[in-house]
């Protein structure tokens, strides 16, 4: 079965969406997924199983819902297309030097393209970068992601998609390494 990475938007900020990752393991390992693991508190799951994307999506939407009264939403990302966001990073000198402050969004389809033309400019009035390469933004934060205008702007509604959800590039990275071992 194809290791597949579950990324959940807005769990454990704050008081909002709380869960428990060993609870979420448990129901999950219950519910007959193979190999799952999580990293961090912020809804980055690893799993073995057969569904397709879409599948994956809705049958994690539903067993949030059913066991911790939750609707969030799920984006899945198979090991290549992480690899391929990896490789695809159009600043990966800033990645490497400065992983806590670059931020990978992953959308569920392509973004809005007049959307992702004043994303980049928007990022070229300030200290920001930005680059879009397929269904992942790329972008880096030299002053910190949460004072940051272009990171608030990365958001569904601006970009006119179902699911968008951002994750830096240590957990990219990190992420990759867990779904390739």
């Amino acid at each position: 079965m194809p290791r597949q990475v579950i990324l959940l938007r807005g769990i454990n900020l704050g008081a909002a969406n709380r869960l428990s990752m060993a609870r979420l393991r448990e129901v999950l390992t219950a519910e007959g997924f193979t190999d799952v693991a999580t990293y961090m508190q912020s809804g980055n799951i690893l799993v073995s199983h057969a569904a397709s994307r879409a599948g994956l999506a809705a049958e994690m939407k539903r067993l949030l819902s059913e066991h911790f009264e939750l609707a969030v939403p799920v984006l899945v990302q198979t090991c290549d297309q992480l690899q391929t966001v990896v490789r695809e990073n159009p600043f990966p000198d800033l990645a490497e030097r400065d992983p806590k402050h670059f931020l990978v969004t992953f959308l569920s389809q392509q973004p809005d393209a007049t959307a992702v033309n004043e994303l980049e400019a928007f990022a070229r009035e300030g200290d920001d970068e930005f680059a879009a390469a397929g269904l992942a933004l790329y972008s880096w934060h030299p002053g910190g992601i949460h004072l940051s205008k272009l990171a608030t702007r990365l958001t569904e509604k601006r970009l006119n998609v179902a699911v968008a959800t951002s994750r830096n590039w240590t957990t990219v990275t990190t992420l990759l390494e867990m779904a390739s071992a």
